[in-house]
């Protein structure tokens, strides 16, 4: 009954560790979006750092699905 019962709540965290990521792969290039943009507005940069944060955050949005993945144990 109890090995039933855990799998069971592995299989619950399992599935909401996974429905995190797409959440994650939006999130993070969104954000490097407007810190990018804030600087170029603040520094006369543009588009430089837009640019970059984007990039920086797909390889942390990367970076934060590998472990996600990881800590699922897929």
């Amino acid at each position: 009954m109890n090995k039933k019962r855990d799998e069971k709540y592995s299989t619950y965290r399992q599935i909401g560790i996974l429905t995190t990521i797409p959440m994650l792969l939006a999130v993070g290039p969104i954000l490097g979006y407007y810190i990018g943009d804030f600087l170029d507005k603040k520094l006369g940069t543009a588009p430089y750092l837009m640019i970059i944060f984007i990039f920086l955050g797909f390889a942390a949005a990367g970076k934060g699905v590998y472990n996600l993945i990881k800590k699922a144990n897929l």
